[in-house]
């Protein structure tokens, strides 16, 4: 391959990405589109709702990976993550000789440069951080660019063009090309930076928790004198990482000794209130929709952005009251017969717990009945074997769904659903194992009573289970 077209020339007026369908390549499609450029795609699998939605942009699209989609040699190639080097339309770019880069180097080109930016980074809580930092300048005035992992309510969009200076930036871990497997958020410069923790994930791209910290420690050794880091307090692995950098280092968390703390919390349905402490002194009192103290920690490093800006307390309070979220995470589908129907993005333990946790004070006059689906590369390893049975502990029945494609991992390397259910009865736990979608339906729809609350978590589509046990209750 000539790595010297790895570059993105000076005059681009036709784009063509190759995997167009992913969630951060069909964003950058639209807001490529947005600017003015000629934008065509394609992808393995075009459906709705992407599929309508970047017609509906005016972008032509492509079912499936030829060589003919490259023949009007178009000015630019953007590569998504999920492409090979023995892609067809891969081959076919090298043999055309034409330019190419990744998606987070056309972000940079396109969309970041001459803006600063603010790189939200870390294991999890990247997408509600970005989200709720963004509904602040938005409402604050400031009309900011955004890109992100999940759809915002506020906006109906993952994306937004802004005329204003900002860009808010989710920095995925995950790797950026066939070419460059390091992760995305190196390819970014940001004016502050935002680092949740940083726990194992993604086992299909790292081999161990060492080496994720490994591509953290690039990213922020590489973070200029005169940006700052927002890190939190409460994860070992981050403060070891963040102690001597060059940057400039502000710690948030529950620590009473850090810049930005958060004091009290009260549950008061459907809101959450907390204060938040800066240098130890009384900030302000928020009110807010987000439910759980991890989201509460996620709101905080954006009001501590919000603040650096000088941006009123006034103005991000109300931004907080009127935050809509994004959509699967804690998103209420329906209720049908007075049960509930959430629907949540989360799939590591540790998401699993925190959301488990988070839920049940606000509903506290019916059952918390939690349905895992173990869809990842990740959860269908063994490695996360031995934490899950600690992840329901506030749940009241628990329903765990066999992984439908455990042929893509190696035997060895099996999760087992089976086990998992059986760890929870070991350990007093109502846990149920169910070898498809149609069995769990069956299941909630003779068992759920009014007052309870089904929580369905994984990062699929789940067989579009969610409106299917909305029309069966």
């Amino acid at each position: 391959m000539d790595m010297n077209k790895n570059c993105i020339p000076d005059n681009v007026e036709k784009i063509h990405l190759i995997a167009i369908c992913g969630t951060a390549m069909g964003a950058l499609a639209c807001m490529l589109r947005d600017m003015g450029f000629e934008v065509t795609g394609s992808d393995q699998k075009v459906y709705p709702p992407m599929s309508d939605f970047l017609v509906h942009k005016g972008i032509r699209l492509a079912d499936g990976f030829r060589e003919e989609n490259l023949a009007y040699s178009p000015d630019l190639v953007v590569v998504g993550n999920a492409v090979t080097r023995n892609n067809p339309e891969a081959e076919e770019m090298v043999r055309r000789n034409l330019c190419f880069c990744s998606m987070p180097q056309a972000v940079n080109r396109f969309l970041a440069d001459g803006k600063k930016s603010f790189v939200i980074t870390g294991t999890h809580g990247k997408t509600t951080t970005s989200s709720i930092l963004t509904w602040i300048l938005y409402e604050a005035g400031l009309d900011p660019s955004f890109m992100i992992g999940g759809i915002s309510k506020d906006f109906d969009s993952n994306y937004r063009v802004g005329k204003g200076e900002f860009i808010v930036i989710e920095g995925d871990e995950y790797d950026t090309a066939f070419f460059d497997k390091g992760p995305k958020f190196l390819h970014y410069a940001p004016s502050m930076a935002v680092l949740t923790g940083i726990e194992f994930d993604h086992a299909d791209i790292f081999k161990d928790i060492d080496h994720i910290k490994k591509f953290f420690d690039v990213f922020v050794s590489e973070i200029s004198p005169k940006s700052t880091l927002l890190a939190f307090d409460g994860d070992k692995r981050v403060s070891e990482l963040v102690r001597g950098r060059k940057c400039r280092v502000m710690k948030y968390g529950r620590n009473a000794r850090s810049p930005w703390c958060l004091g009290n919390i009260s549950i008061d349905p459907p809101r959450t209130v907390f204060e938040v402490l800066k240098e130890g002194k009384p900030f302000g009192t928020f009110a807010t929709p987000l439910v759980g103290e991890h989201n509460l920690l996620n709101a905080l490093s954006a009001i501590a952005i919000a603040d650096n800006m000088t941006i009123p307390a006034r103005v991000i309070g109300k931004a907080l009251e009127t935050f809509q979220g994004i959509k699967r995470r804690q998103e209420i589908r329906g209720q049908k017969r007075g049960i509930t129907v959430m629907d949540d993005f989360a799939h590591h333990p540790t998401a699993v717990r925190e959301t488990v946790r988070a839920v049940k004070p606000f509903y506290p006059d019916g059952r918390l009945i939690a349905v895992f689906e173990p869809r990842t590369n990740s959860s269908m390893r063994k490695v996360f074997q031995n934490v899950y049975p600690l992840s329901f502990d506030p749940a009241d029945i628990i329903c765990i769904r066999a992984p439908s494609r455990l042929d893509k991992i190696p035997p060895n390397e099996r999760f087992s659903s089976e086990k998992l259910v059986q760890d929870l009865k070991n350990q007093d736990k109502e846990a149920h194992h169910f070898p498809d979608t149609e069995s769990v339906l069956d299941f909630l729809a003779e068992e759920a009573r009014s007052g309870d609350i089904v929580l369905i978590m994984s990062n699929g589509g789940f067989d579009n289970i969610h409106d299917r046990l909305l029309k069966m209750l």
